[in-house]
């Protein structure tokens, strides 16, 4: 597999052209130093040198950090995080999740197995929306949860993170696995406020993220999933019956690019508490607690660099999986 050695100066220029033409961005010229091939990457980048004007961030210059306190400004479509939030990616596949009230997880599928982050978005706010070099955005996550993201499930409907005091995010990189940690600090559904502390991580050459969450409180509800686009839905417990996977496979992407896609997230069985659905998600409903909870989730787009091209073979995929993880009780 190629990898990623980043070890120059990057000068990249770009406009963002996203429905708005006169929101101009230049990416200042930025040096990375990494002594190590990287395998995995995690980022987060966002505009300074611009001003707000309400709820949108006008002109400034992209720039990678490690931390962020997000301003209360910020919303949807405020053009002051490239790509929306922060990213992660493996060789395989790369992933984004909204740093805003939709709190939605979405998939970059890569038809390259090196790390692509970095140059993703810089030619235009959305451009990832279209066919690039190394891939492009391939789920529509819509009013749903994307997949693996979290949310909160009461009469019947999810609820995202539309009230929140406070969130917090930073990335990390080391040699064998990135990650993304954010904390969401008053997050209030229903008339009851909790923090939320996540973890989303990924090591070299797998497709899934585990995905690790703490809230401060025992409420009913929480929950995570998988968007529906009405292809094919299965379920599934390991022999042992510590660990199942919901899933779904089929022409599941974006209008632009009607391909395959296969999606799972692997859960502890002893953790949740219904497996259920609603208008817009399949959904792992946990059990009230305040402890840890950690599941899998992944996504598989048949353009992939040696993809998987087909339902039955996703399918053996997953059991494979599932076989580890009734074997080991994880993922490497």
């Amino acid at each position: 597999m190629r990898s990623l050695k980043i070890v120059a100066i990057l000068l990249l220029i770009s406009f963002v052209g996203c429905k708005n033409q006169d929101k101009k961005t230049t990416v200042e010229p930025e040096v990375i130093e990494e002594t190590e091939t990287l395998t995995t990457y995690a980022e987060i980048s966002i505009k300074e040198g611009g001003h707000w004007e309400g709820r949108e961030y006008i002109d400034g210059n992209f720039k990678n950090v490690t931390e962020l306190k997000v301003p209360v400004e910020h919303t949807d479509h405020s053009w002051f995080i490239r790509y929306e939030g922060p990213g992660w990616e493996s060789s395989k596949v790369g992933y984004r999740m909204y740093l805003d009230w939709r709190n939605a997880i979405d998939i970059f599928g890569k038809v390259t197995d090196t790390m692509v982050l970095s140059k993703v978005g810089l030619d235009g706010f959305d451009s990832y929306h279209e066919k690039q070099s190394w891939g492009q955005d391939i789920l529509k996550a819509g009013k749903g949860l994307g997949i693996g993201s979290i949310g909160r499930f009461v009469n019947n409907e999810v609820l995202h993170f539309k009230k929140v005091d406070s969130t917090f995010a930073k990335v990390e990189n080391a040699i064998g696995k990135s990650t993304v940690i954010t904390d969401y600090y008053g997050w209030n559904t229903a008339n009851e406020a909790i923090d939320l502390h996540q973890v989303l991580s990924i090591t070299p050459d797998v497709r899934y993220t585990k995905h690790s969450i703490q809230p401060s409180k025992e409420i009913e509800g929480i929950c995570t999933g998988i968007v529906k686009h009405g292809v094919n839905y299965f379920t599934k417990e390991s022999e042992n019956k510590e660990w199942g996977y919901i899933a779904t496979y089929g022409i599941q992407t974006l209008a632009e690019v009607p391909d395959n896609l296969g999606m799972a997230i692997f859960y502890e069985v002893e953790t949740v508490k219904e497996v259920t659905e609603w208008e817009h998600d399949h959904l792992l409903l946990f059990k009230p607690t305040t402890n840890e909870i950690s599941f899998y989730f992944l996504g598989a787009w048949e353009q992939e660099k040696d993809g998987i091209k087909t339902e039955a073979d996703f399918l053996t995929y997953l059991d494979g999986l599932l076989n580890e993880l009734n074997t080991n009780n994880s993922l490497k």
